[in-house]
């Protein structure tokens, strides 16, 4: 059976409540790791853990205890990288499944935009999450969890 890992530091409240019926409906058992309190809702299925303050120190405690099969909800894209290096699954806020087809493009386009940032060349930054996003991420979730058999439509 799977497992859901939420890099909660940076998880839109909008998300939380299609994340906690699915974990409820289904009971996946859900760690959400995060370096401060992040509440997604109140489940037997729900762990949450706080690691210590500083850069990437949930990312590496979501690498630790991730398996393969399981299931990685995160915006960072180096986290993704990781977790798909274990043969788990990755989706984004934005609905998009990262994949090992797919993650070192989005992975080398990271890269050069930080590279264009660090000379100094003003970037546009991703769009402003909204509602379109929102139902783009519970459809790729609905679609990723049939998929593996946890449920029927």
């Amino acid at each position: 059976m799977i497992k859901i890992y939420v890099d909660g530091d940076a998880f839109p409240n909008l998300l939380k409540p299609i994340i906690f019926r699915s974990i409820e409906r289904l009971n996946i058992v859900t760690f959400v790791v995060s370096n401060k309190k992040i509440d997604i809702g109140r489940s037997k299925y729900i762990t949450y853990i706080i690691v210590e303050a500083g850069a990437d120190e949930a990312d590496h405690a979501i690498v630790e205890m991730v398996e393969e099969g399981d299931l990685v909800i995160t915006a960072d894209i180096p986290l993704a990288d990781r977790v798909i290096s274990k043969n788990a699954h990755a989706i984004d806020h934005r609905g998009e499944l990262y994949s090992v087809d797919n993650i070192k493009q989005y992975l080398a386009m990271r890269n050069l935009m930080e590279i264009i940032r660090d000379t100094g060349e003003m970037t546009k930054g991703p769009a402003p999450f909204n509602q379109k996003n929102v139902h783009e991420f519970a459809n790729q979730l609905h679609r990723f969890l049939t998929k593996k058999n946890k449920f029927k439509s």
